[in-house]
């Protein structure tokens, strides 16, 4: 028998929600990426396309989703009461 705060199995599992989240996550990481490099003109680089921020979020989104998934499963167990 499993302690209250180990049982995770009454929510979401982690798998089914990083994938449920990674479009999410790599779209906001997209944006950024797109802003920071409208950024960098100020200081004289070139600005960076809205396609090559989206192609680059795609690798940079998986680790950041990890921490994003995370943390969302955190907020989920503290308000189910597990946490």
């Amino acid at each position: 028998m499993t302690a209250q705060g180990d049982n995770r199995s009454d929510g979401p599992r982690t798998g089914r929600l990083y994938l449920l989240l990674y479009p999410f996550t790599a779209l906001a990481v997209a944006i950024n990426l797109f802003m920071l490099g409208l950024l960098w003109q100020a200081v004289g680089l070139p600005a960076l396309s809205p396609v090559a921020a989206l192609l680059t979020s795609i690798p940079l989104g998986l680790p950041i989703n990890w921490w994003v998934t995370k943390w969302v499963r955190g907020l989920i167990d503290e308000a189910e009461g597990r946490r």
